[in-house]
């Protein structure tokens, strides 16, 4: 796909993190969703995880508690589908011990008796694969293969098999989610239709990142959006918004800043197609809890009509006291 192919415009949101069982249906996830929309979005990409034990297991045990059940899944997408959101279906895997999924890996060459790449994939592509199988069934606009996972990225051979295998399954745009400064790095960008990352850039760094990922797309000649973005609304974090434990008090004007530079500089950006902002609870706080609350989701807070505007706007850049 040419970068003039897909030409929608994601005005995005990611839901139901980190996808605990028992949590995504009900008043409480209907109560969410509905809040979501009114932000003027137009796509969800719902965010489910399974836990695989450390970094070094092949497992990925899918079909377990913590995960959502995939009647949950299915709800959540028919109710996103009610609101007349558009769906990127995005399973994840994470570790349970804590380690970030970045750092899951294997060692280069097979040895005897030591855990390997190729068991990896077997088990990660059963688990991809699942949910491929649902979200053509539900009828999903998009397909998240990954997110973040830096050390699988330079395993190319693997990822391009799995595509191959998930073609047949499901029929709609497939993309995958890397890292932040990451873009540069993938080697298999073809095999897929939408290149998308993480965009969790400082808040004085956008104008040398954007130059980057337009090289990146030049090169490869595909349409790109952030598959996350955002920052929490705390002191200290627009210059390290993918940093969730920095230490700070809440703060929503430093949110709101950085939502306004994010979307000021890349509105500057002919080829940038949008966002799925980071991140929208299936269980809402409330509102009286807003200006207390220092994590990503901006309901309630200053960022939120900042959000809205811009969507509102066709993502034209919305500027505002910070």
């Amino acid at each position: 796909m040419s970068m003039n192919a897909w030409s929608e415009t994601v005005s995005g949101m990611t839901w139901g993190w980190v996808g605990v069982r028992g949590t995504w249906t009900g008043p409480d996830a209907d109560h969410s969703m509905e809040e979501m929309a009114k932000l003027g979005v137009n796509w969800v990409a719902i965010a489910l995880s399974a836990l695989q034990e450390t970094p070094q297991s092949t497992e990925i045990p899918y079909g377990e508690s913590p995960t959502v059940t995939d009647d949950e899944v299915r709800a959540a997408i028919r109710k996103a589908k009610s609101l007349g959101l558009k769906v990127c279906l995005k399973p994840v895997v994470n570790v349970a011990n804590g380690t970030w999924r970045a750092h899951i890996g294997f060692f280069d060459e097979e040895v005897p008796g030591e855990p390997s790449w190729r068991e990896w994939f077997a088990s990660y592509g059963k688990f991809v694969k699942h949910y491929a199988a649902i979200a053509q069934e539900e009828g999903c606009e998009m397909l998240c293969i990954g997110c973040e996972m830096v050390q699988t990225d330079k395993r190319e051979t693997e990822w391009r098999n799995l595509i191959a295998e998930i073609r047949p399954i499901y029929a709609g745009l497939l993309t995958y989610n890397c890292d932040k400064y990451q873009e540069d790095r993938l080697t298999w960008w073809d095999a897929v239709d939408i290149v998308s990352s993480s965009g969790y850039y400082p808040i004085d760094d956008w104008e040398a990142q954007l130059d980057r990922i337009e090289g990146v797309l030049a090169k490869w000649n595909k349409p790109f959006f952030f598959m996350e973005a955002g920052c929490p609304s705390r002191e200290g974090s627009p210059m390290k918004p993918n940093d969730w434990s920095l230490p700070g008090g809440p703060s929503e004007a430093e949110q709101k800043r950085y939502y306004e530079a994010m979307f000021g500089a890349c509105a500057k950006r002919d080829w940038m197609r949008g966002y799925m902002l980071w991140d929208w609870p299936a269980k809402l706080y409330a509102p009286s809890e807003a200006a207390d609350n220092d994590d990503y989701c901006m309901y309630g807070k200053a960022a939120a009509s900042t959000v809205r505007d811009f969507y509102v706007s066709g993502q034209k850049a919305v500027v505002g006291e910070a």
